[in-house]
Protein backbone atom coordinates (compact mmCIF):
# COMPACT_ATOMS: atom_id res chain seq x y z
CA UNK A 1 0.00 0.00 0.00
CA UNK A 2 1.31 3.24 -1.00
CA UNK A 3 2.07 6.00 1.57
CA UNK A 4 -0.46 8.71 1.59
CA UNK A 5 0.98 12.53 0.78
CA UNK A 6 -0.11 15.12 2.92
CA UNK A 7 0.54 18.99 1.32
CA UNK A 8 0.34 21.49 4.21
CA UNK A 9 0.32 25.53 2.66
CA UNK A 10 1.34 27.67 4.76
CA UNK A 11 4.37 27.90 7.48
CA UNK A 12 3.39 29.86 10.11
CA UNK A 13 2.09 28.47 13.67
CA UNK A 14 -1.10 26.26 12.14
CA UNK A 15 1.16 24.84 9.65
CA UNK A 16 4.22 24.17 11.42
CA UNK A 17 1.90 22.38 14.15
CA UNK A 18 0.55 19.74 11.79
CA UNK A 19 4.22 19.74 10.43
CA UNK A 20 5.25 18.50 14.08
CA UNK A 21 2.61 16.50 14.18
CA UNK A 22 2.74 14.15 10.92
CA UNK A 23 6.66 13.88 11.76
CA UNK A 24 7.87 9.95 11.93
CA UNK A 25 4.21 8.96 10.78
CA UNK A 26 3.74 6.57 8.02
CA UNK A 27 2.56 9.33 5.27
CA UNK A 28 4.94 11.50 3.44
CA UNK A 29 4.56 15.75 3.92
CA UNK A 30 5.16 18.54 1.82
CA UNK A 31 5.34 21.94 3.39
CA UNK A 32 4.60 25.24 0.92
CA UNK A 33 5.35 28.56 1.57
CA UNK A 34 5.83 31.30 0.15
CA UNK A 35 8.72 32.92 2.22
CA UNK A 36 11.92 30.05 3.36
CA UNK A 37 11.76 31.66 6.82
CA UNK A 38 8.68 31.54 9.46
CA UNK A 39 8.07 34.43 11.18
CA UNK A 40 7.61 34.37 15.34
CA UNK A 41 4.24 37.02 14.99
CA UNK A 42 4.09 37.73 18.39
CA UNK A 43 7.40 39.96 18.52
CA UNK A 44 6.74 41.75 15.34
CA UNK A 45 5.71 44.80 17.23
CA UNK A 46 9.42 45.33 18.47
CA UNK A 47 10.94 45.26 15.44
CA UNK A 48 8.93 48.35 14.39
CA UNK A 49 9.65 49.72 17.46
CA UNK A 50 13.58 49.27 17.23
CA UNK A 51 13.92 46.64 19.74
CA UNK A 52 14.82 43.80 17.89
CA UNK A 53 16.84 43.26 14.70
CA UNK A 54 14.50 41.33 11.86
CA UNK A 55 16.50 38.55 11.50
CA UNK A 56 15.86 37.38 15.27
CA UNK A 57 12.45 36.45 15.22
CA UNK A 58 13.04 34.67 12.16
CA UNK A 59 14.19 31.11 11.04
CA UNK A 60 14.75 29.18 8.02
CA UNK A 61 11.93 27.00 7.33
CA UNK A 62 14.45 23.91 6.09
CA UNK A 63 16.47 23.70 9.52
CA UNK A 64 13.66 23.52 11.04
CA UNK A 65 12.63 20.26 9.33
CA UNK A 66 16.25 19.24 8.77
CA UNK A 67 15.78 16.17 11.01
CA UNK A 68 11.99 15.03 10.28
CA UNK A 69 12.34 12.32 7.69
CA UNK A 70 9.13 12.15 5.97
CA UNK A 71 8.31 15.88 5.55
CA UNK A 72 9.99 17.94 2.60
CA UNK A 73 9.36 21.69 2.06
CA UNK A 74 9.22 23.73 -1.00
CA UNK A 75 9.01 27.48 -1.35
CA UNK A 76 6.11 28.43 -3.78
CA UNK A 77 3.06 30.62 -4.50
CA UNK A 78 0.09 28.63 -4.83
CA UNK A 79 -2.31 30.02 -7.59
CA UNK A 80 -5.02 27.44 -7.77
CA UNK A 81 -6.54 24.39 -5.75
CA UNK A 82 -8.67 22.04 -7.49
CA UNK A 83 -10.13 19.69 -5.25
CA UNK A 84 -11.78 17.48 -7.65
CA UNK A 85 -8.80 16.04 -8.90
CA UNK A 86 -6.65 16.68 -5.90
CA UNK A 87 -4.15 18.59 -7.21
CA UNK A 88 -2.28 22.42 -6.38
CA UNK A 89 -1.69 24.75 -8.88
CA UNK A 90 1.89 26.83 -7.74
CA UNK A 91 3.90 29.45 -9.20
CA UNK A 92 6.07 26.53 -10.84
CA UNK A 93 4.91 23.11 -10.22
CA UNK A 94 1.34 21.33 -10.18
CA UNK A 95 1.42 19.58 -6.83
CA UNK A 96 -0.76 16.04 -6.30
CA UNK A 97 -2.33 15.60 -2.63
CA UNK A 98 -4.38 12.89 -0.80
CA UNK A 99 -4.93 15.37 1.86
CA UNK A 100 -4.76 19.18 2.31
CA UNK A 101 -4.17 21.45 5.01
CA UNK A 102 -4.71 25.46 4.29
CA UNK A 103 -3.20 27.36 7.07
CA UNK A 104 -2.70 30.59 5.24
CA UNK A 105 -3.12 32.92 8.67
CA UNK A 106 -4.84 36.33 8.00
CA UNK A 107 -4.39 39.52 6.60
CA UNK A 108 -5.38 43.21 8.14
CA UNK A 109 -8.66 43.85 8.10
CA UNK A 110 -9.43 47.63 6.89
CA UNK A 111 -12.94 47.95 6.82
CA UNK A 112 -14.56 50.01 4.97
CA UNK A 113 -12.81 53.24 6.12
CA UNK A 114 -11.55 55.10 3.28
CA UNK A 115 -7.98 55.62 3.34
CA UNK A 116 -7.17 53.06 5.52
CA UNK A 117 -5.37 50.78 2.82
CA UNK A 118 -3.70 53.31 1.26
CA UNK A 119 -2.29 55.12 4.26
CA UNK A 120 -1.87 53.51 7.05
CA UNK A 121 1.38 50.89 8.22
CA UNK A 122 0.06 47.81 9.17
CA UNK A 123 1.95 45.19 10.81
CA UNK A 124 1.24 41.33 10.12
CA UNK A 125 4.33 40.52 8.26
CA UNK A 126 8.30 40.91 8.73
CA UNK A 127 8.94 43.26 5.86
CA UNK A 128 6.05 45.12 7.26
CA UNK A 129 7.58 45.89 10.57
CA UNK A 130 10.54 47.18 9.04
CA UNK A 131 8.87 49.41 7.00
CA UNK A 132 7.50 51.14 9.99
CA UNK A 133 10.51 51.28 11.88
CA UNK A 134 12.04 53.21 8.86
CA UNK A 135 8.76 55.47 8.86
CA UNK A 136 9.37 56.13 12.75
CA UNK A 137 12.77 57.25 12.41
CA UNK A 138 12.36 58.60 8.78
CA UNK A 139 10.10 61.26 10.88
CA UNK A 140 12.26 62.06 13.75
CA UNK A 141 14.92 63.04 10.84
CA UNK A 142 12.52 65.05 9.08
CA UNK A 143 11.26 66.86 12.23
CA UNK A 144 14.97 68.16 13.19
CA UNK A 145 14.77 70.09 10.05
CA UNK A 146 11.67 71.11 10.04
CA UNK A 147 11.29 75.29 10.90
CA UNK A 148 7.27 75.07 10.82
CA UNK A 149 6.10 73.83 14.38
CA UNK A 150 2.94 72.66 13.17
CA UNK A 151 4.54 70.52 10.14
CA UNK A 152 7.14 69.01 13.12
CA UNK A 153 4.37 68.40 15.44
CA UNK A 154 3.00 66.38 12.65
CA UNK A 155 5.95 64.71 11.89
CA UNK A 156 6.34 63.43 15.81
CA UNK A 157 2.22 62.76 16.11
CA UNK A 158 2.22 58.81 16.00
CA UNK A 159 -1.12 57.51 15.61
CA UNK A 160 -2.09 53.68 16.16
CA UNK A 161 -5.56 52.45 14.99
CA UNK A 162 -7.10 49.62 17.06
CA UNK A 163 -7.05 49.04 20.97
CA UNK A 164 -6.28 45.19 20.95
CA UNK A 165 -3.19 43.36 21.91
CA UNK A 166 -1.35 44.04 19.40
CA UNK A 167 -2.11 48.27 19.37
CA UNK A 168 -1.77 48.21 23.03
CA UNK A 169 1.90 46.38 23.42
CA UNK A 170 2.91 48.51 19.77
CA UNK A 171 2.09 51.58 21.58
CA UNK A 172 4.17 51.13 24.85
CA UNK A 173 6.60 49.79 22.99
CA UNK A 174 6.72 52.87 20.89
CA UNK A 175 6.68 55.21 23.81
CA UNK A 176 9.66 53.49 25.41
CA UNK A 177 11.39 53.71 21.65
CA UNK A 178 10.62 57.56 21.71
CA UNK A 179 12.34 58.32 24.66
CA UNK A 180 15.56 55.92 24.27
CA UNK A 181 15.79 57.92 20.42
CA UNK A 182 15.32 61.34 21.43
CA UNK A 183 18.62 61.40 22.74
CA UNK A 184 19.91 61.51 19.50
CA UNK A 185 18.25 64.65 18.72
CA UNK A 186 19.04 67.01 21.38
CA UNK A 187 17.68 69.71 19.37
CA UNK A 188 14.33 68.67 19.38
CA UNK A 189 11.40 68.90 22.04
CA UNK A 190 10.45 65.60 23.39
CA UNK A 191 7.33 66.66 24.73
CA UNK A 192 6.65 67.51 21.23
CA UNK A 193 6.31 63.97 20.81
CA UNK A 194 2.65 61.99 20.93
CA UNK A 195 1.65 58.58 20.73
CA UNK A 196 -2.18 58.21 20.27
CA UNK A 197 -3.95 54.70 20.51
CA UNK A 198 -7.66 55.09 18.88
CA UNK A 199 -10.02 52.69 20.04
CA UNK A 200 -13.97 52.50 18.64
CA UNK A 201 -15.33 50.28 21.87
CA UNK A 202 -14.90 51.92 25.56
CA UNK A 203 -11.83 49.37 26.68
CA UNK A 204 -8.94 48.45 25.33
CA UNK A 205 -8.18 44.67 24.94
CA UNK A 206 -12.20 43.75 25.43
CA UNK A 207 -11.17 39.97 25.88
CA UNK A 208 -9.85 40.82 29.18
CA UNK A 209 -11.61 41.36 32.58
CA UNK A 210 -12.82 44.67 33.42
CA UNK A 211 -10.17 45.47 36.10
CA UNK A 212 -7.19 44.51 34.10
CA UNK A 213 -8.56 46.10 31.32
CA UNK A 214 -8.82 49.33 33.11
CA UNK A 215 -5.33 48.46 34.57
CA UNK A 216 -3.57 48.64 30.68
CA UNK A 217 -5.32 52.02 29.95
CA UNK A 218 -3.93 53.13 33.24
CA UNK A 219 -0.37 51.98 32.62
CA UNK A 220 -0.50 53.42 29.13
CA UNK A 221 -1.50 56.85 30.30
CA UNK A 222 1.36 56.75 33.02
CA UNK A 223 3.92 56.08 30.33
CA UNK A 224 2.60 59.15 28.11
CA UNK A 225 0.38 57.31 25.48
CA UNK A 226 -2.97 59.46 24.63
CA UNK A 227 -5.92 56.72 24.58
CA UNK A 228 -8.97 58.01 22.67
CA UNK A 229 -11.79 55.62 23.52
CA UNK A 230 -14.90 55.55 22.02
CA UNK A 231 -13.07 57.40 19.06
CA UNK A 232 -14.50 55.76 15.38
CA UNK A 233 -12.08 56.52 12.61
CA UNK A 234 -14.02 58.36 9.11
CA UNK A 235 -11.26 58.70 7.04
CA UNK A 236 -7.20 58.88 6.63
CA UNK A 237 -5.12 60.76 4.66
CA UNK A 238 -1.74 61.05 3.96
CA UNK A 239 -1.79 64.15 6.52
CA UNK A 240 -4.39 63.38 9.27
CA UNK A 241 -6.64 61.07 10.37
CA UNK A 242 -10.44 62.27 10.69
CA UNK A 243 -12.75 61.02 14.09
CA UNK A 244 -16.56 61.17 14.14
CA UNK A 245 -17.37 64.13 15.52
CA UNK A 246 -15.34 66.70 13.37
CA UNK A 247 -12.38 65.79 15.49
CA UNK A 248 -9.00 65.74 13.52
CA UNK A 249 -4.95 64.38 14.18
CA UNK A 250 -2.60 65.77 12.32
CA UNK A 251 0.16 62.83 11.20
CA UNK A 252 2.41 61.61 9.11
CA UNK A 253 2.19 58.09 10.63
CA UNK A 254 -0.85 55.86 10.91
CA UNK A 255 -0.55 52.16 12.38
CA UNK A 256 -3.42 49.37 11.27
CA UNK A 257 -4.07 47.24 14.24
CA UNK A 258 -7.77 47.56 14.06
CA UNK A 259 -8.67 43.77 13.20
CA UNK A 260 -8.11 40.97 10.71
CA UNK A 261 -9.52 38.95 8.43
CA UNK A 262 -9.02 35.52 6.40
CA UNK A 263 -6.47 34.98 3.99
CA UNK A 264 -8.29 36.35 0.50
CA UNK A 265 -6.85 33.52 -1.36
CA UNK A 266 -8.85 31.61 0.38
CA UNK A 267 -12.03 33.10 -1.38
CA UNK A 268 -9.55 32.90 -4.55
CA UNK A 269 -9.31 29.46 -4.67
CA UNK A 270 -13.36 28.76 -4.50
CA UNK A 271 -12.95 28.11 -0.56
CA UNK A 272 -16.64 28.69 0.80
CA UNK A 273 -15.95 31.77 2.88
CA UNK A 274 -17.97 33.76 5.88
CA UNK A 275 -18.49 37.69 5.61
CA UNK A 276 -15.14 38.01 7.53
CA UNK A 277 -13.30 35.83 4.85
CA UNK A 278 -12.82 33.06 7.21
CA UNK A 279 -13.21 29.18 5.73
CA UNK A 280 -16.31 27.71 7.64
CA UNK A 281 -15.13 24.06 8.88
CA UNK A 282 -16.89 21.40 10.55
CA UNK A 283 -15.89 20.55 14.10
CA UNK A 284 -13.51 18.32 12.70
CA UNK A 285 -11.57 20.98 11.19
CA UNK A 286 -12.47 19.74 8.03
CA UNK A 287 -14.43 21.53 4.41
CA UNK A 288 -17.90 20.43 4.45
CA UNK A 289 -18.04 18.21 0.65
CA UNK A 290 -14.46 18.15 0.66
CA UNK A 291 -13.49 15.76 3.43
CA UNK A 292 -9.78 15.69 2.53
CA UNK A 293 -9.17 19.19 3.18
CA UNK A 294 -8.26 20.77 6.49
CA UNK A 295 -8.19 24.26 7.50
CA UNK A 296 -6.26 25.35 10.36
CA UNK A 297 -4.97 28.93 12.65
CA UNK A 298 -6.64 32.25 11.82
CA UNK A 299 -8.59 31.27 8.46
CA UNK A 300 -10.94 28.34 9.88
CA UNK A 301 -14.26 29.46 11.29
CA UNK A 302 -15.48 27.38 13.68
CA UNK A 303 -17.52 29.00 17.08
CA UNK A 304 -15.61 29.60 20.09
CA UNK A 305 -12.38 29.97 18.30
CA UNK A 306 -10.64 32.94 18.72
CA UNK A 307 -7.73 34.12 16.19
CA UNK A 308 -5.23 33.28 18.44
CA UNK A 309 -1.28 31.10 18.12
CA UNK A 310 -2.23 28.92 20.60
CA UNK A 311 -5.74 28.01 18.62
CA UNK A 312 -3.55 27.57 15.67
CA UNK A 313 -1.19 25.00 17.52
CA UNK A 314 -4.02 23.06 18.46
CA UNK A 315 -6.06 23.23 15.58
CA UNK A 316 -2.78 21.97 13.83
CA UNK A 317 -2.81 19.14 16.20
CA UNK A 318 -6.33 17.82 15.98
CA UNK A 319 -5.80 17.64 11.77
CA UNK A 320 -3.15 15.85 11.68
CA UNK A 321 -4.68 13.61 13.99
CA UNK A 322 -7.65 13.11 12.21
CA UNK A 323 -5.78 12.65 9.12
CA UNK A 324 -4.02 9.28 10.88
CA UNK A 325 -7.56 8.58 11.55
CA UNK A 326 -8.88 8.91 8.19
CA UNK A 327 -6.26 7.02 6.95
CA UNK A 328 -6.77 4.30 9.68
CA UNK A 329 -10.95 4.64 9.12
CA UNK A 330 -11.48 5.67 12.51
CA UNK A 331 -13.96 7.96 14.15
CA UNK A 332 -12.21 11.76 13.60
CA UNK A 333 -12.02 13.93 16.42
CA UNK A 334 -13.70 17.21 17.32
CA UNK A 335 -11.90 20.44 18.35
CA UNK A 336 -12.18 21.69 21.72
CA UNK A 337 -10.36 24.44 22.50
CA UNK A 338 -8.02 24.49 25.70
CA UNK A 339 -8.41 28.29 26.37
CA UNK A 340 -4.37 29.12 28.00
CA UNK A 341 -4.95 32.72 28.70
CA UNK A 342 -4.36 35.79 27.69
CA UNK A 343 -0.75 37.95 27.63
CA UNK A 344 -0.22 41.54 27.27
CA UNK A 345 3.22 43.34 27.35
CA UNK A 346 3.49 46.96 28.67
CA UNK A 347 6.70 47.85 28.09
CA UNK A 348 9.75 47.32 30.16
CA UNK A 349 8.63 45.47 33.94
CA UNK A 350 4.87 45.63 33.10
CA UNK A 351 2.64 43.09 31.66
CA UNK A 352 -0.84 41.59 32.26
CA UNK A 353 -1.40 37.71 32.37
CA UNK A 354 -5.07 36.21 32.40
CA UNK A 355 -5.28 32.54 33.03
CA UNK A 356 -8.52 32.83 34.69
CA UNK A 357 -8.54 32.26 38.13
CA UNK A 358 -4.99 33.75 38.07
CA UNK A 359 -4.81 37.02 37.09
CA UNK A 360 -1.42 39.14 37.45
CA UNK A 361 -0.01 42.52 36.78
CA UNK A 362 3.00 44.00 36.87
CA UNK A 363 6.61 42.59 36.74
CA UNK A 364 5.50 38.74 37.11
CA UNK A 365 3.54 39.08 34.28
CA UNK A 366 6.22 40.45 32.51
CA UNK A 367 8.87 38.04 32.88
CA UNK A 368 5.89 35.18 31.50
CA UNK A 369 5.00 36.84 28.68
CA UNK A 370 8.87 37.27 28.56
CA UNK A 371 9.52 33.26 29.12
CA UNK A 372 7.22 32.15 27.01
CA UNK A 373 7.91 34.09 23.58
CA UNK A 374 11.54 33.35 24.09
CA UNK A 375 10.62 29.36 24.15
CA UNK A 376 8.22 29.43 21.23
CA UNK A 377 11.21 31.28 19.31
CA UNK A 378 13.26 28.73 17.10
CA UNK A 379 16.86 28.46 17.52
CA UNK A 380 18.94 28.76 20.08
CA UNK A 381 21.34 31.75 18.64
CA UNK A 382 17.93 33.76 18.10
CA UNK A 383 16.98 32.86 22.02
CA UNK A 384 20.32 33.97 23.26
CA UNK A 385 20.39 37.03 21.18
CA UNK A 386 16.86 38.04 21.67
CA UNK A 387 17.37 37.90 25.31
CA UNK A 388 20.57 40.00 25.14
CA UNK A 389 18.83 42.47 23.36
CA UNK A 390 16.20 42.52 25.62
CA UNK A 391 18.58 43.06 29.22
CA UNK A 392 20.47 45.55 27.18
CA UNK A 393 17.31 47.58 26.50
CA UNK A 394 16.71 46.80 30.56
CA UNK A 395 20.08 47.87 31.64
CA UNK A 396 20.35 50.70 29.45
CA UNK A 397 16.82 52.23 28.34
CA UNK A 398 18.36 52.10 25.06
CA UNK A 399 17.07 50.54 21.54
CA UNK A 400 20.24 49.27 19.15
CA UNK A 401 18.41 49.25 15.79
CA UNK A 402 17.89 52.75 14.60
CA UNK A 403 18.71 52.10 10.91
CA UNK A 404 16.79 53.68 8.20
CA UNK A 405 17.14 50.55 5.80
CA UNK A 406 16.14 50.75 2.13
CA UNK A 407 12.53 49.95 1.78
CA UNK A 408 11.16 46.57 1.72
CA UNK A 409 8.38 46.60 -1.00
CA UNK A 410 5.17 44.47 -0.79
CA UNK A 411 4.50 44.79 -4.39
CA UNK A 412 5.25 42.00 -6.06
CA UNK A 413 4.76 42.94 -9.20
CA UNK A 414 8.83 42.46 -10.82
CA UNK A 415 8.98 39.23 -8.98
CA UNK A 416 10.38 37.05 -11.76
CA UNK A 417 8.87 33.19 -11.49
CA UNK A 418 8.94 30.72 -13.40
CA UNK A 419 6.09 29.74 -15.81
CA UNK A 420 4.44 26.63 -16.09
CA UNK A 421 4.38 25.40 -19.69
CA UNK A 422 2.75 21.61 -19.53
CA UNK A 423 0.38 21.12 -17.01
CA UNK A 424 0.44 17.33 -15.83
CA UNK A 425 -0.60 15.91 -12.64
CA UNK A 426 1.16 12.53 -12.66
CA UNK A 427 0.73 10.52 -9.36
CA UNK A 428 3.05 8.64 -8.64
CA UNK A 429 3.07 5.23 -6.35
CA UNK A 430 6.43 5.50 -5.28
CA UNK A 431 7.35 7.42 -2.23
CA UNK A 432 8.15 10.21 -3.81
CA UNK A 433 4.80 11.27 -5.40
CA UNK A 434 5.37 14.81 -5.58
CA UNK A 435 5.63 15.43 -9.38
CA UNK A 436 6.93 18.48 -10.56
CA UNK A 437 7.13 20.21 -14.30
CA UNK A 438 8.53 23.21 -14.86
CA UNK A 439 9.92 25.50 -17.84
CA UNK A 440 13.00 28.07 -18.59
CA UNK A 441 10.97 30.90 -19.50
CA UNK A 442 10.08 33.63 -17.40
CA UNK A 443 7.16 36.27 -16.83
CA UNK A 444 6.51 39.18 -14.48
CA UNK A 445 3.93 38.02 -12.26
CA UNK A 446 1.20 40.05 -10.89
CA UNK A 447 0.62 41.42 -7.48
CA UNK A 448 -2.62 39.12 -6.56
CA UNK A 449 -0.41 35.81 -7.29
CA UNK A 450 1.65 36.04 -4.50
CA UNK A 451 0.99 33.90 -1.29
CA UNK A 452 1.75 35.11 1.76
CA UNK A 453 0.75 33.27 4.62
Amino acid sequence: MSRQQVVIIGGGFGGLSVVRALANTPVDVLLLNSDNYYTSFPLLHQVATGELEPELIAYPIRSMLRHIKNVRFMTANVKQIDTSSQCIQTDKYFIPYDFLVIATGSNSKFLSIPGTREYTFPLKKLEQAVNLRNQIISCFEQAILEVNPSLCQQLLTFTIIGGGATGVELAASLREMVAAVVKDYPTLDVSQVRVILLQAGDSLVPQMPKRLRIYIKLQLEKMGVEVLLRSRVTQVTSEAVYLQGSTVIPTKTTIWTGGVTGNPLATAWGLPTDINGRVTVLPTLQVPEHPQVYIVGDLASLAGMPMLAPVAIQQGKIAASNIIRQIQHKKLLPMYYQHMGNMVILGRYNGVLDLGRVRLTGVIAWLIWLAVHLLILPGFRNQLLVLINWIWGCLFRDRLVRLILPQISVNTSLVRRQKVQVIKCIRSKSRSRFTTTRTREHTDMDSQDNYSP
